[in-house]
C-alpha cells in the first residue's frame, strides 16, 4: 500500500533531509586519504546524535551500523572498516537520519583527494541522472518515467544502470511503497500522487551492470570490478513539482 503523507509529515522530514544533508557536506572536508570508513562511521553517528538524531539503518535487519561505506567496485551497503582510504578512490556513504521519529535517506559519492578523469565522469554522470529522474517526479506522471529518464540519459553517456536495487517510497520505516526502479519504460507504473515521498537513488557502473554479493550477504559490487557510483536523495511529490527534502545546497 502507498501511503501518502500529509504537509505536516513531509515538513518533520524534511528537517530530518536537512539534517542529513548537512552530514554530507561535513562529510567533503572530512574524508581525504588516511581516513577510514570506520572514523566516517563514528564521526557521522556523533554528529547526530549531539543533534538529537539516530542512525535508522543501524539494528535494521541485523544491520550493524549507522551508515553503509561503498568503496569503488562496491555498489552499496559496504560496511565500514579499519582500512585506510587511498589517494583516488572514490566511497559512497548512505545512511538513513531519524529525528523525532521521521526519516529521510541520501547517499552520496566523495572522491578522496584527487580522482582519476574517469572517476570524475562517472561521477558527475551519476548526480545529473539524479537529477533527472527527480525532474520526473510530478503529480501525475509515472514510476516508468522517472526510470526511463535515468536510464535513457546514463546509458546516452555510455554507463550502464544497476538492477538489483532500487529506490523506493518511505515514511514511518525506510522501506515502503512503491518501489523506484531506475530503468524503464516512460508511461508505466503507478501513477505519482501529490503526498507520495520516494527514494531516488541510482547507481551506476562504468562496466556491466550486474552485481554480485560479498560473504558478508549485505555489500553488492560489480561483476567486472569496474567503478560504481550512486547518489540518492528523498523527494515529496507536490502540487508546485518534486521537493527534494535531503537538498544540500538548501539555504
Amino acid at each position: 500500500m502507498i501511503k501518502r503523507k500529509s504537509q505536516r509529515e513531509i515538513e518533520k522530514m524534511h528537517e530530518a533531509g536537512k539534517l542529513l544533508a548537512s552530514v554530507h557536506k561535513q562529510l567533503r572536508t572530512f574524508i581525504k586519504p588516511g581516513v577510514t570508513t570506520m572514523e566516517i562511521e563514528n564521526f557521522v553517528e556523533k554528529y547526530l546524535a549531539e543533534r538529537g538524531a539516530t542512525g535508522e539503518q543501524k539494528g535494521y535487519q541485523g544491520y550493524e551500523f549507522t551508515t553503509c561505506a561503498s568503496i569503488n567496485d562496491e555498489i552499496c551497503h559496504g560496511f565500514p572498516r579499519t582500512e585506510k582510504l587511498e589517494e583516488g578512490d572514490i566511497v559512497t556513504i548512505d545512511m538513513v537520519v531519524n529525528l523525532n521519529g521521521f526519516l529521510a535517506d541520501s547517499a552520496w559519492t566523495h572522491a578522496v583527494g584527487e580522482v582519476s578523469e574517469e572517476a570524475k565522469k562517472l561521477m558527475d554522470v551519476t548526480k545529473t541522472s539524479l537529477y533527472k529522474g527527480i525532474e520526473q517526479a510530478v503529480p501525475g506522471n509515472r514510476i516508468g518515467d522517472i526510470g526511463h529518464a535515468i536510464q535513457s540519459y546514463a546509458e546516452g553517456e555510455g554507463y550502464s544502470v544497476v538492477r538489483d536495487f532500487t529506490g523506493h517510497g518511505i515514511g514511518d520505516s525506510i522501506h515502503e511503497d512503491p518501489y523506484i526502479p531506475h530503468f524503464g519504460a516512460a508511461g508505466k507504473g503507478a501513477r505519482l500522487k501529490e503526498g507520495m515521498v520516494i527514494t531516488i537513488e541510482p547507481m551506476i557502473n562504468i562496466g556491466a551492470w550486474g552485481s554480485q554479493m560479498d560473504e558478508n550477504n549485505w555489500t553488492a559490487r560489480t561483476v567486472d570490478g569496474s567503478l560504481s557510483a550512486q547518489y540518492e536523495h528523498t523527494v515529496a511529490i507536490t502540487k508546485e513539482g518534486p521537493f527534494i527534502l535531503t537538498e544540500q545546497d538548501e539555504e
